[in-house]
């Protein structure tokens, strides 16, 4: 177990982590279930507050479930539409294929239980909201095993979440934090998309990290403030 990891290991790792993407455009391949299998433990052996474990995952594949949802999410959509002003980046935006609810072969909502080990968690006291961050490192190992195993990911966020908490019929105590598409991707863009497509550019990392408090910057990147963005 204390054996240091090789640099093939190493580099596996960041080669992962650097291609992993959103992904919104499916085959219709089913995910073989060893391999959903092997992304849900990976999920389940993140970290969290208190060893709370808080996450659930509903894998949706119910098309009725889908399409009321996609009717959810083409409802925001509209409605984030109308929010812009500039003609031609809402022309951008119009153009971004935001999901892919019903290509997807499968679907997973990933909630939180709030009063999982209620009314006492370690850690979390003074911070309620560690729940809610733990769910995220879950979600960020299953998105990173997924990328591992050649299966695309997307996160949908353009919902109104008490709807569609209703919809899947989420008891009072249990958050929905993702919902995302999952499987075999027509293809892992060089780039994120909204980077390809001028919504948004990488920011410079060295830019982002400061010494000791805010705003001081950090001796690691030195004076340099054009440092390449990693």
């Amino acid at each position: 177990m204390n054996e240091p990891f090789s640099q093939a290991e190493r580099q596996a790792l960041y080669r992962v982590m650097e291609l992993r993407r959103d992904i919104r455009h499916f085959s219709s391949e089913p995910i073989p279930t060893e391999i959903l299998e092997r992304i849900l433990e990976a999920a389940h052996i993140a970290p969290s507050v208190g060893f709370m474990q808080p996450w659930n995952f509903i894998l949706i594949s119910s098309l009725q479930i889908r399409q009321s949802i996609k009717t959810l999410f083409e409802e925001t959509n509209r409605a984030e539409l109308a929010k812009i002003t500039e003609q031609e980046r809402k022309e951008l935006y119009r153009s971004l294929k935001l999901e892919g609810i019903l290509e997807a072969p499968l679907n997973i909502a990933v909630t939180c239980d709030r009063e999982r080990d209620a009314p006492f968690v370690l850690g979390r006291g003074a911070m309620p909201e560690m729940d809610l961050f733990s769910t995220c490192l879950a979600i960020e190992n299953l998105w990173l095993a997924a990328r591992a195993e050649g299966i695309g990911i997307g996160w949908v966020s353009l919902f109104d979440r008490p709807s569609l908490e209703k919809l899947l019929e989420l008891p009072p105590n249990v958050r929905l934090v993702a919902y995302l598409c999952a499987g075999y991707p027509l293809e892992f863009r060089a780039k994120p998309l909204l980077e390809e497509v001028g919504w948004k550019n990488r920011l410079n990392l060295a830019n982002l990290v400061y010494h000791d408090k805010w705003g001081e910057i950090s001796p690691l990147f030195g004076n340099e403030k054009n440092h390449p963005s990693l």
